[in-house]
Order: C-alpha cells, then structure tokens, then sequence
C-alpha cells in the first residue's frame, strides 16, 4: 500500500515538473492578443458630465416591460427591491438613522446611473442589455423616483441635464486642504 502511494507521488511530481519546464522564460503566454474592437467592448464608463454617453434613446414607457423582464425579480415590482442593496426607489439620505441610498436619494447624476446599469446589470447578465435598453430603463427608473416624466426621452443630451435631488449633497474633496 504504501509503495503505491509513494509511486503515486512521485508520478503526481514528475507531472508537476514536467509542466514547469514547458513555461516559457520569455515571460508569461496568457493568450491571444486582443483586437481594438475587443477593447471598445469594456470601455464603457461614462462620467458625470456624460460625454461618453453612446447615441440612442428611451423612455419610462419603453423601459417598464424591460424592466420587468429583466430587473423586477431583483429590484421588486416598484423598486422597493428584496434587500437595502436592492432598493431604487424612496429612501432618504437625511433619516435620523442609517441613510436609506437608493436612486432617488443618493445617486447625484443621472449619467452614472446609466453607466451602472449598462456595466453591471442585470446582475446575472451584464452588459446584455443594448444601449437604447439602458436608456429605457434608465428612464423607468428615474421615472420610478419621481424624476422625469413616463413620456420624458432620455439620450445622450437629455441625460445630463437631468438634475438629481442629492446633486449637492456630497462634499467636494478637490478644495480641503
């Protein structure tokens, strides 16, 4: 028994060893290299002011059959969500507990939530959504928060304009010295 098992280890070794020796002294073989329209696919981060923002449009209309598809089983039928993670709608970031972030409350521009949404959700598929999806649910959202209008059009120059209710609510750290 224990000559098997002392067989085994060293035949376990060898395998290991053998494999070591096949490394490339060059440097690391991760794959193939990646082509610019590869790339394009992962530089998706929009900012605040919303240059970046891709050409497209939607409406809280359009989002809600979206939305329940794609969001509600998460998010909860009117964004009250399962969990405080999940939460979009209500909340308040001036509660004399714990702040309750959510959209509406926390959020300071509606670019960024774009962004979070065409990067990360749905969480079990990201970046499946196409980019006139996001501005529909992006729109439904914000609709659900009381934000824009059922019929408002969201794209690239309506978005950024949009002024969130916690816009102001953060501190400026550029200016502290």
């Amino acid at each position: 028994m224990f000559r098997k098992l002392s067989v085994a280890y060293c035949f376990v070794a060898l395998l290991i060893l053998t494999s070591c020796s096949t490394v490339p002294t060059t440097g690391p073989s991760l794959g193939t290299p990646v082509s610019p329209s590869q790339v394009a696919g992962f530089d998706l981060i929009v900012g605040a002011d919303g240059n970046e923002l891709p050409s497209g449009s939607g409406t809280a209309a359009q989002g809600e059959a979206i939305y329940q598809a794609r969001c509600q089983s998460c998010h909860g039928a009117d964004g009250e969500g399962l969990s405080s993670a999940t939460r979009l709608v209500g909340g308040s970031m001036q509660s004399e507990g714990r702040p309750i972030r959510t959209v509406g409350s926390y959020w300071p521009y509606a670019t960024t939530v774009f962004d979070f949404i065409r990067r990360a959700m749905p969480a079990d598929a990201p970046k499946s959504l196409t980019d006139e999806e996001v501005y529909q649910v992006t729109a439904y959202v914000l609709f659900m928060n009381n934000i824009i209008d059922r019929e408002a059009i969201l794209n690239r120059d309506s978005l950024s304009k949009i002024e969130m209710p916690n816009r102001h609510g953060f501190i400026d750290q550029s200016n502290i010295q």
